[in-house]
């Protein structure tokens, strides 16, 4: 009796004890994902709900999430638990000489990266970055209403959204595009004003750089951005491609 006891005590402390694996039951391996958020230029009030909606998405989708703005976890060992790093709306100059050469490596090994908004207003004295998101900043104007036309429609950040996608936002004009992305989605400047790109203003992108991938959405700026169920999409399908689902 005594024995039948024990068997039973221990069964049900086992069945009893919950760990990080029980939304995982079948123990299939979870990606990572690091989300990368310093800043030395201006900084966007949209990175606090932006960092949580990644996270949520995470949960939703079995994969990992990291938040730092530490760039010392920029080192070659670190950067090999990752699958994908995403700069979320990073500015300026972020990582240091060996930092960099850290990221290179992460990329040149296959890992992806992933820019939102103004990852394109960073890192300005790095070509290689240039090349990796794909164009630099300009400018923008009030932020406003516009029309952004869908180009393609099987790419998983954009299958979802109609041919028409209106929406407010920032809207960046930029400069140094690569003549190697992409094009997902076109910003049409019609639909608004200040726009200094012309009838291609490419707003999102893809395209495989130096070893790795990179996908670059100009959206994301406003707080209300990561409310949008179209948007979220939009970020979650980019990330299912930076982890080559």
């Amino acid at each position: 009796m005594k024995n039948i006891l024990i068997v039973i005590t221990v069964f049900f402390s086992l069945s009893c004890n919950t760990s990080d694996n029980d939304n995982n039951p079948d123990n299939v391996l979870t990606d990572k994902v690091l989300v990368f958020t310093k800043t030395s230029g201006f900084r966007h009030q949209s990175i606090a709900i932006g960092i949580k909606t990644i996270k949520d998405l995470g949960k939703q989708n079995n994969f990992d999430v990291t938040q730092t703005e530490d760039a010392s976890l920029f080192s070659t060992e670190n950067l090999k638990q990752y699958q994908l790093v995403i700069f979320l709306n990073t500015t300026g100059d972020v990582l240091n000489a060996n930092q960099e050469q850290a990221f290179k490596t992460f990329i040149n090994n296959g890992g992806s990266f992933m820019g939102v908004h103004s990852a394109t207003d960073t890192e300005y004295e790095w070509a290689w970055y240039g090349e990796l998101v794909g164009a630099y900043f300009l400018n923008h104007p009030e932020q406003s209403t516009a029309t952004i036309t869908r180009l393609n429609s099987t790419h998983p950040s954009t299958q979802h959204l109609p041919e028409q996608w209106t929406r407010y936002d920032e809207w960046y004009n930029f400069k140094s595009i690569s003549e190697d992305i992409n094009v997902l989605l076109n910003l049409d400047e019609s639909t608004y004003e200040g726009g200094e790109n012309g009838a291609n203003h490419p707003i999102a992108w893809y395209h495989e750089y130096d070893g790795g991938r990179s996908f670059y959405t100009a959206l994301g700026h406003t707080n209300e951005s990561y409310a949008e169920p179209e948007f979220k999409q939009h970020l979650l399908g980019g990330i299912l491609y930076g982890l080559k689902r």
